[in-house]
């Protein structure tokens, strides 16, 4: 199934990109600042479910596109790169800015969960960054496209809700530091630009 080369190669990239500001984080954290710890760590929950509902989505397509030609694998792979090339440009020429908690009223809970599934399964770029990166680490040799999918899925699923439960829990201190160190949020869009150029590059080079 999924070797441990590969594994190992994929949870250091899985946990970068975890840690690169987006929507997801600055709900958790404009939750955790407006309405407590509860609802922020609620809220990365919510994330989580909306991630992993993309992740079987995406693999069951991915599955059923490869199954029905094969060829269609390359064209996803070439995709990819074109598309990681884009967040690259993107992140590099994007005007640099402190990252700042979006503007929330006060929730319980279990409307931060609700909300958190909405926030994720409404974004599409997280279904068309799944199909970006994860289809790269996929070797339709290997066994079930769907079964790796969820894998690497589940993966890049499992660090992003840690980290955005911490950004939830400790959204105080960390909306005021965030808030107020624009050089912390340059080097972390710098170091995003650079992981996708890599990704980009891994793709493109990589010979199945």
């Amino acid at each position: 199934m999924v070797d441990l080369e590969t594994l190992l190669l994929f949870i250091p990239i899985a946990l970068a990109l975890n840690l690169t500001p987006g929507a997801d984080m600055l709900f958790c954290l404009g939750q955790g600042t407006k309405s407590g710890p509860k609802a922020g760590s609620a809220a990365a929950l919510g994330i989580a479910t909306g991630s992993f509902i993309h992740a079987f989505v995406g693999g069951m397509g991915l599955a059923a596109i490869i199954a029905a030609n094969p060829v269609a694998f390359e064209v996803i792979r070439w995709a990819g790169v074109g598309y990681l090339l884009f967040l690259a440009l993107k992140a590099f020429t994007s005007p640099i800015d402190a990252l700042k908690p979006e503007v929330l009223g006060a929730s319980r809970s279990w409307q931060a969960w609700k909300d958190g599934v909405l926030v994720c399964l409404l974004n599409p770029k997280v279904a068309i960054f799944m199909l970006a990166l994860v289809p790269q680490f996929v070797d339709p040799d290997k066994g079930s496209v769907l079964l790796q999918f969820l894998i690497f899925g589940t993966i890049l699923n499992v660090g992003g809700t840690v980290i955005n439960a911490l950004i939830g829990i400790f959204a105080g201190g960390i909306g005021r530091f965030l808030a107020r160190n624009a050089k912390a949020a340059s080097c972390l869009q710098y170091l995003t630009g650079l992981v996708f150029v890599g990704l980009a590059a891994k793709l493109a080079f990589d010979r199945r």
